[in-house]
């Protein structure tokens, strides 16, 4: 089995600063993409930010320049680099992975979530 656990989350003022991470553990044979999705108060899940195996990064048009997504593939691990939060930002953030496993099954698994309010 895989397992993914989220941390980082909490409350921030605006223009704030806070770093997520989500750790993959498990049967894994191969880490494929990586990524974060927020969603907010009724809305859908979006995509925010995420990353290739060679490196090659997207992010959504409201999180440029101000959020930075990276991995750490040693530690099955990946980040997200949220500064000049905006009360906007508030959601629920969730870490997808793309896992090939020991039995040679590929497939996307979704992290727990974790919230990020931004309010005074």
């Amino acid at each position: 089995q895989v397992q993914l656990v989220e941390s980082g989350g909490g409350l921030v003022q605006p223009g704030g600063s806070l770093r997520l991470s989500c750790a993959a553990s498990g049967s894994i044979r191969s880490i494929y993409d990586m990524g974060w999705y927020g969603q907010a108060p009724a809305k859908e899940r979006e995509l925010v930010a995420s990353i290739t195996s060679d490196g090659t990064t997207n992010y959504g048009s409201s999180v440029k320049g101000r959020f930075t997504i990276s991995r750490d593939d040693a530690k099955n691990t990946v980040y997200l680099q949220m500064n000049s939060l905006q009360p906007e930002d508030t959601a629920v953030y969730y870490c997808h992975v793309d896992i090939g496993d020991s039995w040679g099954w590929r497939r996307g698994y979704w992290g727990q979530g974790t919230q990020v309010t931004v309010s005074s």
